[in-house]
């Protein structure tokens, strides 16, 4: 079984790129506190890494 990621949105989208906004709407986050979980990739962890100052990670 692959390894599954829970992502935390712990900061605010306001003020930030572009990008960095779409890459938040792209994992599923819209709230501060919403966590998701996905699947461990590497586009995942691209993601996860382009906008590191904004969740926290958990391995699940």
């Amino acid at each position: 079984m692959s390894k599954q990621l829970e992502i935390t949105l712990t900061r605010s989208v306001i003020g930030r790129t572009e990008g960095q906004r779409q890459t938040v709407q792209s994992l599923g986050l819209k709230k501060i506190r919403q966590s998701v979980v996905r699947e461990d990739t590497p586009a995942i962890r691209g993601m996860i890494d382009k906008i590191s100052h904004l969740v926290t990670v958990k391995e699940v």
